[in-house]
């Protein structure tokens, strides 16, 4: 019954995790595909306390996972600093492009959407005040 329950669990985990596209070229023709709008985050995982707080409480809610299957396609430009996390040298260097394109300033986290053409439909930062259900409403606004 336990290992029933443990797979069950890492299969929900898995179908959470998997929604985050693994290189933005995947992301740019799912966006294309579906004609959704990206949501590019921009985030130091292993050493932003502002980015690891925005993950818990947000992106990784139940309410902002249900709602972006359907809505939004997800990448996560992530820019961990311990070696252990150590990204491969081209996700790595596609990360730095797309800073250099769409976070030149360096904000972390920093959330930048954008329609299917890479064109900038919206951006912010993350308010620990907001809800997910409240960021989820921002979003769209960008969208309209």
């Amino acid at each position: 019954m336990k290992s029933l329950l443990l797979l069950a669990s890492c299969l929900f985990f898995s179908t959470l995790q998997a929604q985050w596209q693994s290189n933005f070229d995947m992301a740019l023709k799912e966006a294309d595909k579906e004609n959704k709008p990206i949501v590019l985050v921009f985030s130091g995982s292993d050493w932003c306390g502002p980015c690891i707080r925005f993950k818990r409480s947000i992106l990784d809610s139940e309410e902002f996972m249900n709602y972006s299957k359907s809505n939004y396609v997800l990448y996560n430009a992530d820019f961990p600093r311990k070696k252990k996390n150590e990204l491969p040298v081209e996700l790595s260097n596609s990360n730095k492009s797309l800073a250099a394109e769409f976070n030149p300033s360096g904000y972390f986290p920093l959330v930048v959407v954008l329609d299917k053409d890479k064109s900038i439909l919206g951006r912010t930062g993350f308010d620990r005040r907001n809800s997910p259900k409240e960021f989820i409403s921002l979003l769209n606004s960008f969208v309209k």
